[in-house]
């Protein structure tokens, strides 16, 4: 992975439209638990849930979206506060730290549709923020492959059950986090220390 001190800062990174202050932010980056536990560690940040987006069937739970049939990618709900953390800097983060964005339907042992690179963007400035970065991304060849993230708008999503919120959290010995969430946990410590929720 390109070392998180590398990336630049969005040059396009409008303000999102904000309701009491609270704007949204939802995410596909491989499993869920991994991407919730670096989202939950970021000042501004009020919120994450896991859960699913993308696909077309009218319900979602993770049992029928990890048949890979349903067309849902695992997804977190990123709520946060825009004057404290913009858009465009959580799509650093998501870029740099959460996952590896030029893997297609596939993160670390993780493989299937269910784990592919998805922005769901909810209004117009998430788009043009989106899809502006990916192009910064690519023309400063920061990664050595192609970034294969879908920018898609999003229709819906669903929350996952109980079980997996706060997973990482809840179960930091379990070896999947050991290997796969924790490393990714410390690199926000350590590259964002600026922006790390004062505990």
């Amino acid at each position: 992975m390109v070392s998180p001190e590398k990336f630049p800062d969005p040059e396009v990174d409008p303000a999102v439209p904000a309701q009491n202050g609270e704007a949204r932010a939802v995410l596909a980056g491989g499993c869920f638990w991994c991407v919730e536990a670096v989202y939950k560690q970021l000042d501004g940040v009020r919120s994450v849930v896991s859960g699913y987006a993308g696909g077309s069937a009218d319900s979602a739970d993770y049992q029928t979206v990890s048949s890979g049939r349903t067309g849902h990618a695992e997804a977190v709900e990123v709520r946060f506060d825009p004057s404290k953390v913009s858009y465009g800097q959580l799509l650093k983060v998501f870029f740099s730290i959460a996952h590896d964005p030029t893997t297609r339907d596939r993160q670390g042992p993780d493989v299937g549709k269910q784990y592919r690179s998805v922005i769901f963007y909810a209004n117009d400035e998430q788009k043009r923020t989106a899809e502006a970065y990916i192009k910064q991304l690519n023309g400063a060849h920061v990664f050595d492959a192609p970034i294969v993230t879908e920018v898609t708008p999003l229709e819906r999503f669903y929350e996952g059950e109980d079980y997996h919120q706060d997973y990482a959290e809840r179960n930091p010995l379990q070896p999947y986090i050991l290997f796969n969430a924790a490393p990714k946990v410390q690199k926000v410590r350590k590259y964002f220390a600026d922006r790390v929720k004062v505990r």
